[in-house]
């Protein structure tokens, strides 16, 4: 958190307006597994038999210059490389975030040491039924966990990665976070799921309201364990509590196409170096203000976190709200009545038509 502080502030004082707080490095999208809500692995053969270089990862984090690295994908445990790739970020004392669906966590942890640079952001839908429902394969959840218990046993610092959908149960997701905090899951990030062109489930996206609803629920009369890797604003954001307007340009991503224009989750062309994606790309055509229908409904971090952030830099009052809301309860009692609701998803699906086996044959 010091570590962002500084470099946030160093940025303003320099009077940039648009600077990046976290690179999204895509090294590859191959993955082992088929969920329903991500696009990631519908690439044609040829792309997913891609990866980035080590020496093209080092690079694209030297030219945006960012504290903090996300390596998601596809599954990066399954790059042929990634000890390199993480043993030369950390050598660049960059804190790094690697994502994983832990299904080769534990048999891959030799690969690498403990270290405050390198945490595991272990995806976890929720508990058991809703995991598995959401990654599409049975059994994921106990070897998720499993991977998770093995990592804390030998130091490693592990946070998980959580992307609801409609039809969440809020008090199964309450009691999901009692579960990893006793884990020793050092922290919890939240999100909406976006609904990617290629998802083969259109049908479990939220809206902004029904997303506001759910994450009322679920993160208002929260319990003092409770640790969240979002900012208290940006959880505020999805609670329907604050408004702010998307910087996309805030987590840049970098994958085997290049810069990815506008954003992690839009592929509206590519840049060949982080100046001119910078440069070039047509901000003002994103975001739920510019009425593109593309983002009319996304809440995801990786557009509103940053701007959570700039927000609480920006001011004395901003960074005032930021730290008090790591302190609140957020006590409500129409939050507590909406717990008292059944559940009942707005549409059906059934994700056993998707899930595959660990050898990708269909189930």
């Amino acid at each position: 958190m010091f570590t962002v502080a500084t470099y946030v502030l160093k940025q303003k004082l320099a009077g940039k307006k648009r600077y990046p707080l976290v690179l999204m490095l895509e090294p590859l999208f191959r993955c082992n597994l088929a969920c329903a809500g991500c696009g990631k692995i519908q690439y044609p053969a040829h792309v997913l038999k891609r990866q980035l270089t080590p020496e093209e990862c080092f690079k694209a984090v030297e030219e945006c210059g960012v504290p903090t690295v996300a390596i998601p994908g596809g599954e990066p445990l399954m790059h042929p490389q990634i000890k390199e790739i993480v043993d030369g970020l950390v050598a660049r004392k960059k804190y790094i975030y690697l994502c994983t669906n832990a299904l080769l966590l534990e048999e891959k942890l030799d690969l690498f040491k403990p270290s405050k640079y390198l945490s595991f952001s272990v995806h976890v839908d929720g508990e058991r039924e809703h995991h598995d429902f959401s990654v599409c394969r049975e059994g994921g959840y106990d070897i998720a966990i499993k991977g998770i218990k093995a990592a804390v046993a030998r130091g490693f610092r592990i946070t998980t990665n959580t992307t609801l959908f409609d039809g969440a149960d809020p008090n199964s997701v309450r009691r999901f976070f009692d579960d990893m905090m006793e884990l020793g899951v050092e922290d919890m990030m939240l999100s909406p799921g976006y609904s990617y062109d290629k998802a083969p489930d259109q049908s479990h996206f939220m809206g902004r309201a029904r997303s506001r609803r759910l994450f009322k629920a679920i993160l208002s009369n929260r319990k003092p364990a409770w640790r969240f890797n979002n900012s208290s604003l940006y959880n505020e954001f999805l609670m329907g509590k604050r408004n702010f307007a998307c910087t996309p340009w805030g987590m840049p991503t970098y994958n085997v196409f290049g810069w990815q224009k506008p954003c992690y989750l839009l592929q509206d062309g590519y840049a060949d170096t982080f100046e001119e994606l910078v440069a070039e790309t047509e901000w003002a055509n994103y975001g739920t203000e510019s009425g593109n229908p593309k983002c009319a409904n996304c809440m995801v971090h990786s557009g509103y976190e940053a701007s959570a952030v700039n927000y609480a830099f920006g001011s004395f009052r901003g960074m005032f709200e930021m730290v008090a809301g790591f302190m609140k309860k957020y006590e409500d009692k129409d939050a507590l009545a909406l717990l008292n609701e059944p559940v009942k998803p707005v549409h059906s699906y059934n994700p056993l038509v998707q899930i595959k086996d660990a050898e990708g044959t269909q189930a």
